[in-house]
């Protein structure tokens, strides 16, 4: 009987699941509970959406990532994983705002600052996006927006965060969609729901 301790990690199969339904249904969830604030739909209070950023904003896209670093897929990967660790950001950032010593200052310019710095590796994701689908890409655009914005009223005086919710509704949209063609597309073998071809097909 063999010895299954022996077993190298090089010599255990790749994961052959797709997992950008999990990722994208987690960014969906995610991007809708916080847009429903900077709408004002519900109170401006967001301490409940740490949960919500913890566990789905960031956790699902962390194990679609780590998913797609198996698979080989270097774009699922580093798109998934990155703005996991983006939503582990802004849940903490959440929860210092919202439990800490009262009597300590915070200076949100340094939350606007840290979203200006994943804003530029935001936009290169972007570009690379050309290369995979329109949903993809329409994604990522609604993101760099809402960062932008985002981290825009907090240097600026009199930009409301209206703008933010606006563009997270477009990334919830575009996200349950991307996950629902992905999902019904492979299940049926062929393509239901399309994608969009990419806008950039480089020469090789």
């Amino acid at each position: 009987m063999p010895d299954h301790r022996d077993v190298s990690v090089k010599s255990l199969p790749p994961f052959s699941c797709e997992p950008a339904p999990l990722g994208l249904t987690g960014l969906a969830v995610a991007a809708l509970v916080l847009a429903s604030a900077d709408l004002g739909l519900t109170a401006t209070d967001k301490a409940l959406m740490i949960p919500w950023a913890i566990f789905l904003g960031a956790t699902a896209q962390l194990i679609a990532g780590i998913m797609d670093f198996r698979r080989g897929n270097i774009f699922g990967a580093t798109a998934f994983t990155t703005y996991s660790l983006l939503w582990y950001s802004v849940g903490m950032t959440l929860y210092l705002v919202y439990f800490r010593d009262m009597s300590v200052m915070i200076d949100m310019k340094h939350y606007a600052w840290g979203l200006i710095g994943f804003l530029v590796f935001s936009l290169i994701l972007t570009a690379a996006s050309l290369m995979t689908n329109k949903v993809l890409f329409g994604i990522l655009v609604f993101i760099d927006l809402a960062i932008g914005t985002l981290a825009a009223h907090y240097l600026f005086t009199g930009i409301s965060e209206i703008g933010v919710g606006v563009f997270l509704i477009g990334v919830s949209i575009l996200s349950f969609y991307g996950a629902a063609a992905v999902l019904v597309n492979t299940m049926a073998g062929n393509t239901v729901l399309p994608m969009g071809k990419a806008l950039w097909t480089p020469r090789r």
